[in-house]
């Protein structure tokens, strides 16, 4: 999940699907849909502010998913409605295990709401022409697990994403597949396995331990992962070109090093140091891009 130009880089590498970082429900109620002629992309801002809340293109209208997060059906619905006609789906998040989200009644919150579930997900389906699927965590036991994901199938929705970790569980500790695939033997509809994907040979692992792929950009890239400096210098252009939030692109840079290094380290330091764009292409040798870009832009 990411913002804009991380998912278009995800296409380009070969994600059939994307999904954007999840957005809260009430925040989104607060935002007006606008043309941004510019650049291109259609923005969600916060009313009476620049603030870009979410922000899409027409490239990405048939394999973006809009991840909300949320613990009311009407709330629920009337956010997607901002915003459905611009994507291709919308998920709720029942998977997310931060404070914020599960003291507010939402994400992990809701996994032992199944009426609730219930009610958010069937009044959705009903509402909204667009596709409705959501994203769950594992239950204490399988039996749990797979009884929740039988009660989510038979809301209608086409398919569920299932990350491999319980909500006591850190992200250190091992996603159980095994558990996932569980949930795929008892459902006739599709799953999306999620946790412990790192590098092209985890996509094939996954796959095999449970029936269904998942990855991250580079992980779809058939030949096998691009070298990290080309992935990052890359973002930073793509990040230039739509205008990303500094805060956001900076945040993703930080996680892919964190995937090879450490952030103590010279380049790490840098990004901290990087107050603009401008910056920020000059960390990693994209000044003349920026330039190009901005000149042209103006």
């Amino acid at each position: 999940m990411g913002s804009l130009p991380f998912r278009l880089m995800a296409a380009e590498y070969g994600a059939d699907i994307t999904y954007g970082e999840e957005i809260i429900d009430h925040k989104f109620l607060k935002c007006e849909r606008v043309t941004n002629e510019s650049l291109g992309t259609t923005d969600f801002l916060e009313r009476g502010t620049d603030n870009v809340v979410f922000r899409t293109c027409p490239k990405e209208r048939d394999m973006v998913v809009f991840q909300m997060g949320t613990s009311d059906a009407v709330r629920a619905l009337k956010a997607a409605q901002i915003v459905c006609n611009d994507v291709a789906a919308i998920d709720i998040n029942m998977g997310c295990p931060k404070s914020f989200s599960i003291s507010g009644g939402m994400g992990a919150a809701l996994l032992s709401k199944p009426e609730l579930i219930h009610d958010i997900l069937t009044t959705l389906r009903r509402n909204l022409d667009t596709t409705v699927t959501c994203k769950i965590r594992l239950l204490n036991t399988r039996q749990d697990t797979v009884e929740l994901a039988r009660r989510i199938e038979k809301t209608g929705v086409p398919a569920l994403a299932v990350h491999g970790r319980k909500v006591k569980d850190r992200p250190k500790d091992p996603a159980k597949w095994d558990e996932i695939a569980d949930v795929v033997s008892a459902l006739s509809i599709p799953v999306i396995a999620n946790g412990d994907v790192f590098e092209y040979d985890d996509f094939k692992r996954i796959k095999d331990a449970t029936e269904v792929p998942c990855g991250t950009p580079q992980f779809f890239v058939p030949k096998g992962k691009k070298p990290w400096e080309d992935v990052k210098r890359e973002y930073v252009r793509k990040s230039i070109l739509w205008e990303n939030d500094l805060k956001s692109t900076k945040q993703t840079l930080k996680e892919l090093i964190m995937h090879y290094s450490c952030l103590e380290l010279p380049e790490g330091k840098g990004i901290n140091k990087c107050d603009t764009g401008a910056d920020l292409a000059k960390l990693y040798g994209e000044e003349d891009y920026y330039n190009f870009v901005v000149s042209n832009r103006n």
